[in-house]
């Protein structure tokens, strides 16, 4: 069986690329920013919805004119992509999986989409399209033999750091099958805490380097804007800022790699991360935390490597629930990290029981899953 992968490597460019991609990285974010513009005065004045082929036309009817005539100048598939990009953005809107679309920033983080008919990929080298050398890639682990790359994505961070994510078709290799699950609760003193005992500290990353961000953001504001020195505090500010955020992704994959690879079950709590963001006291302990992202990276890994994930309904009682006897407590406040069961006097740590919890109730539903599958009847094709 085939699955879609992708790894993202960094790069380091040459002068010239670095010109033609600031160019292309420029040309993507007017198409993009102008085509939803359009699609949305088109829709607030006329009701009319523009699609996929319509913005294409009037790129091309952009493309025409006299002070856009630099658009030509770029690979015509990462414009082409952008918009393809840009009617994803409106599909995710409409199926509210995603808010309205928003103007690109040329502050921002920059990327372009090129199909695998904008690069040329040869003895391990990739050359872009409107470049004649190819990329000096840090290969920090070889891609699969015989891939089949279906696109490549560009992109530079706001501490200008080049990457190149390369999406390929390959063979499905899942994991050794083993015999144990785990379940997952996560908290804010400890980022998780495991069926199996184990708990994983959170190192706070943000805490840690808060004073040190405070002060660049001070030195930032006295600067004159548009000035040399805005730009050089505007950079230091943004690297304290990517250094915090690459700890943090580090820390987290190392984490659930481990997880997927020791567990053929792993079976979390089901939170609404996004309405527990809105509550001022905990919100930037919850964002620092990033359990949505830890989540995010369970499930998709736990599809490549052929295990089974599981979220709960985000209703359970995890904490309040014995996972001795099963004794429901009427009431348990968030203060309270250790408590008696009043029925069978067992004494819980609050996060371990509730992934003990988790870890029950998700195996019961998986074979309750299972037992109804098995008394599935049989269908037959008649003849």
């Amino acid at each position: 069986m085939k699955v879609n992968k992708a790894y993202k490597y960094r790069f380091f460019p040459t002068d010239e690329q670095k010109k033609n991609l600031a160019q292309t990285f420029g040309c993507v974010r007017l198409t993009f920013n102008t085509m939803l513009d359009a699609r949305t005065k088109a829709w607030q004045q006329d009701k009319q919805h523009l699609s996929y082929h319509d913005t294409a036309k009037m790129l091309t009817e952009l493309k025409k004119q006299e002070d856009r005539v630099f658009l030509n100048d770029v690979s015509s598939v990462c414009l082409q992509q952008t918009l393809r990009n840009l009617d994803t953005a409106f599909r995710n809107f409409f199926a509210n999986r995603a808010k309205y679309p928003t103007f690109k920033k040329a502050k921002s983080n920059q990327s372009a989409r090129y199909a695998n008919n904008a690069f040329k990929f040869a003895d391990g080298k990739i050359t872009l399209a409107r470049q004649t050398e190819p990329l000096e890639i840090s290969w920090s682990r070889p891609l699969p033999e015989d891939v089949k790359i279906n696109s490549i994505t560009i992109s530079k961070d706001t501490i200008d750091r080049y990457f190149i994510s390369i999406h390929f078709e390959t063979d499905w290799k899942p994991l050794e099958d083993v015999e144990t699950s785990v379940g997952i609760d996560v908290g804010l003193k400890h980022l998780t805490v495991l069926s199996n005992g184990e708990k994983l500290e959170n190192p706070k990353f943000l805490q840690v380097a808060e004073k040190k961000i405070k002060r660049l953001q001070r030195r930032l504001s006295r600067k004159v804007k548009g000035s040399l020195n805005r730009k050089k505090a505007r950079l230091k500010l943004a690297k304290a800022h990517a250094k915090v955020a690459d700890k943090r992704k580090d820390y987290i994959h190392k984490f659930t790699t481990k997880t997927i690879r020791e567990n053929q079950i792993i079976i979390a709590e089901g939170l609404a991360v996004t309405n527990m963001l809105k509550n001022h006291c905990l919100a930037k302990s919850i964002a620092n935390a990033s359990w949505g992202e830890m989540f995010r990276q369970l499930e998709y890994k736990a599809k490549w490597s052929g295990r089974r994930y599981l979220e709960l309904d985000r209703f359970f009682p995890s904490s309040k629930l014995c996972s001795s006897c099963g004794h429901l407590l009427v009431k348990l406040p968030l203060v309270v990290r250790e408590w008696s069961c009043p029925n069978c006097e067992t004494l819980h740590n609050r996060d371990f029981n509730a992934a003990k919890n988790i870890e029950l109730a998700g195996l019961f539903l998986l074979d309750r899953e299972s037992d109804a599958s098995k008394s599935t009847p049989k269908r037959y094709d008649s003849h």
